[in-house]
């Protein structure tokens, strides 16, 4: 009997076991099914960067540096860490504006990174003509793989773990929903309290028999190591020719060569090769021609120089080219860290801690969603789908990270059911969480075919001019994606009560706009929940956060007497927003439209059809969402365009809730901000208990230190995310969301900055602010009030 039993012997398996005993959990127990290291660990490069394009995951990275030094301290094992510094080079104008973001991120973490220009980048024997400039970061560096996973092991086993080789897995044990174990190869079982799923490529096929989607494919990964070169530095940097998809690492007098290809070539771990330890799959000199040109363009010494190993090795790559990190959604206990995506030696540090936290406290320690699991969708598991992924997801990691970029292969899987009229209607379609949803509605060939941009969107004045019918007129949102939730039973009321902060024990027919929390009074989700009656409850939730959130509602309403139905895909929802949705729908409706107050829900029939319209708003204005069988959906979709009706896509979305001062759970939202950081108070009722309400209390007694506001920016940058917010040259936050407002135009960020003990919102907004981005800085302003219609008297019309 193991407390954790941990499934592979590799970097990630290796520092999970290793930090599970340094926090005192005494039965961890790894098995490998042949000898550490053997899968995809032994064949890494071995590059240590500790940069990444988001604030959280930097965390993660960052913790290497601090690691593998101790590491050696501890075991007394070399890891081969060393620190070499490296370059981030640009050919692109766009690549610079991203190197830019990058940096003023790591600064704010305590890494030293600069951008440089290109004849600056000085490095022995490169060929700088072409490269624009360069992000400079000291605190690259590099480890011997090998070396650190039998330091890990070491260190794991003096710390009282066990570690079995040559111990194959055939089986996940799960039974009632928990992982229990796992059925070994020989027919032996191995029960266990929880389970950790660490086997890389291999790691898909045990999770699909439990039930588990794992968006992951391997592939031929492949890197060359030259003969000596003469005269290289030491250490000698590491170099990433982003634009190229290139890098390059010295390892002892020679270079390591490799790149991100397009158009991976998948390979299967369960064919006649995958059980072969230390597996070195054929040379591919045309798979790997394009990268071997722009290395001798680089480095124009190679073309004197030998090549002595070519590499090509398996390599797990996820369908987003993100890891997944965390509890599964379908099986309790079942915790996964696989598909590294090809930086899992460099990972293994940040990866092993956070995982080995969230299995000993029953939460994530930070914010992981990016990386989280739990935002899989089955469908993108599906083997055509994985395989369709790899011609663009391997090669994204270096590629551009445009603002707003798409994906083009594996596109389809999530349609609603008027899929076909939003395409008529104009719609360029986009992923929004995995549908397919119309980013804007396009009036001519020009508009279907825009380019992407680092500034100004070429599509905004497209999300300008669809707000504009809303002045008058009304115009129609695909929100059918919302993950939707019936909730029934003697205890749904009850559950409900405790989960959310605010009251949901109002009459039938209310709607009630929710957070939901954590014991830390984090936010969990953000909500609205409909009362439909006495036992039964509508809770409408993000797109994006559907599997999350079921699986969270299912954790935690356990052992209660209800039932928790996913309708997602049961209904299509339209959103019928706008000055004239009153006029328009009561002359497509025998029901009464007029006496009709916010926040309310009531069963009508639209153009003869039956649907459920609930008077809310994201966009600010007046309007109700039609809830309509999928089937029945046409023929309303139909009577709402003939009466003069226009789409509006989700960038004109975007723009409308940021302008209201709406915040988006993902990115303003999220389980380490609670309601009243987020500026969320009014909607906690404190007359009842509920989870995450004595955390508040203690933060009310105690006083903010930190708040989310409204920014208004001056000139006109692009505004994303995690851009530094500055005062007095000082960081005192980050923005979590921005936008152009679509009907005031004024460009607006969302940010959590630090206020002192007691600071009110106005003394706020007297503050001299200015934010960082890409490279520039802007003043921005506190505002008291969201900047269109902030009493509220469009949307409650």
């Amino acid at each position: 009997m193991a407390g954790t039993l941990i499934i592979g012997g590799g970097a990630i398996g290796l520092s999970l076991a290793y930090h599970l005993a340094r926090r005192g959990e005494r039965e961890v127990l790894l098995v490998e099914r042949d000898r550490l290291t053997s899968g995809t660990s032994w064949h890494a490069a071995g590059i240590v960067g500790p940069l990444r394009a988001t604030p959280n995951m930097t965390r993660l990275a960052m913790y290497a540096g601090e690691l593998f030094p101790r590491l050696e301290a501890e075991c007394g094992l070399s890891t081969g860490y060393r620190r070499t510094g490296g370059y981030w080079l640009a050919r692109d104008p766009a690549r610079m504006d991203e190197l830019r973001r990058i940096a003023a991120l790591g600064r704010h973490f305590g890494l030293t990174p600069s951008i440089v220009p290109g004849e600056e980048v000085r490095v022995p024997g490169l060929e700088t003509a072409g490269i624009l400039g360069a992000l400079r970061v000291e605190e690259d560096a590099n480890v011997n793989p090998v070396d650190l996973c039998m330091a890990y092991a070491k260190a794991a086993r003096t710390l009282g773990a066990e570690i079995r080789e040559h111990t194959a897995v055939a089986a996940l044990i799960v039974e009632g929903g928990v992982a229990r174990g796992a059925r070994l190869a020989d027919g032996s079982e191995i029960r266990a309290d929880r389970v950790a799923l660490c086997a890389g490529a291999w790691s898909k096929r045990l999770a699909e028999a439990a039930g588990v989607a794992l968006p992951l494919q391997a592939v031929e990964h492949m890197y060359i190591v030259t003969e000596p070169m003469a005269g290289l530095p030491q250490p000698y940097p590491v170099l990433r020719d982003l634009d190229r998809g290139i890098y390059v690492k010295g390892d002892a007098g020679k270079l390591v060569i490799g790149g991100f290809e397009p158009g991976a070539k998948c390979w299967n771990p369960y064919g006649p090769e995958g059980s072969r330890p230390f597996l070195e799959l054929p040379e591919d000199w045309d798979q790997f021609a394009p990268f071997m040109e722009a290395a001798l363009a680089l480095i124009p010494a190679l073309e004197r120089t030998g090549i002595q190993h070519f590499m090509n090795g398996p390599e797990s790559f996820t369908t987003d080219s993100r890891p997944l990190i965390g509890q599964t959604n379908e099986v309790d206990g079942l915790f996964v860290a696989a598909g590294m995506n090809s930086v899992g030696v460099m990972s293994s540090a940040g990866v092993g801690r956070v995982l080995a936290d969230w299995m000993m406290e029953g939460a994530a320690p930070l914010d992981l969603w990016p990386i989280d699991v739990a935002r899989a969708d089955p469908l993108t598991a599906a083997a055509a789908h994985v395989e369709a992924r790899m011609e663009e997801a391997v090669a994204d990691v270096f590629a551009i990270h445009w603002p707003y970029k798409q994906p083009k292969a594996g596109r389809g899987l999530r349609r609603s059911a008027l899929h076909d009229r939003w395409a008529e209607a104009g719609a360029v379609f986009g992923l929004t969480a995995g549908w397919e949803r119309g980013l804007w509605y396009a009036a001519n060939d020009d508009e279907r075919r825009l380019p992407y941009s680092v500034t100004e969107q070429p599509w905004q004045e497209i999300v300008h001019r669809e707000a504009a019918a809303m002045e008058r007129g009304a115009a129609l949102i695909d929100l059918s994606p919302f993950g939707k939730f019936d909730i029934a039973g003697p205890d749904a009321l009850s559950a409900l009560q405790f989960l959310a902060a605010g009251n949901v024990d109002v009459e039938t027919g209310r709607a009630v706009y929710t957070p939901l929390l954590n014991a830390r009074g984090g936010i969990e989700a953000d909500v609205t929940i409909t009362r439909l009656g006495t036992d039964l409850f509508r809770l409408t939730s993000g797109a994006a956060t559907r599997w999350r959130d079921l699986a969270w509602l299912r954790r935690n309403m356990a052992g209660r007497d209800l039932t928790i139905r996913d309708v997602t895909e049961t209904e299509v929802v339209i959103g019928v927003m706008g000055a004239g949705s009153r006029r328009l729908l009561a002359g497509l409706s025998p029901d009464g439209w007029q006496d009709f107050p916010f926040a309310t829900a009531r069963d009508v029939t639209v153009a003869g059809q039956p649907c459920r319209a609930t008077r809310v708003s994201f966009v600010g204005e007046l309007g109700w969402e039609l809830s309509i069988p999928a089937a029945h959906g046409g023929p309303v979709f139909d009577a709402l365009r003939r009466w003069g009706a226009c789409p509006l896509g989700h960038y004109a979305l975007d723009a409308c809730r940021i302008e209201k001062g709406f915040r988006h759970w993902g990115h303003d939202l999220g389980p380490e901000i609670t309601p009243l950081e987020a500026g969320l108070g009014f909607t906690v009722d404190w007359g009842k208990d509920f989870l995450g309400k004595p955390a508040l209390e203690r933060q009310r007694a105690a006083g903010l230190t930190r708040r989310l506001h409204l920014f208004e920016v001056e000139g006109r940058p692009l505004v994303l995310h995690d851009e530094p917010i500055r005062e007095g040259g000082a960081v005192v936050g980050m923005t979590t969301s921005g936008g152009r407002g679509a009907r005031t135009r004024r460009t607006l960020a969302l940010g959590l900055i630090s206020v002192g003990p007691g600071e009110k919102t106005a003394q706020t907004a007297a503050r001299q602010f200015e934010i960082e981005i890409a490279g520039r800085l802007y003043p921005a302003k506190v505002l008291e009030r969201a900047p269109f219609d902030p009493q509220g008297e469009r949307m409650r019309g």
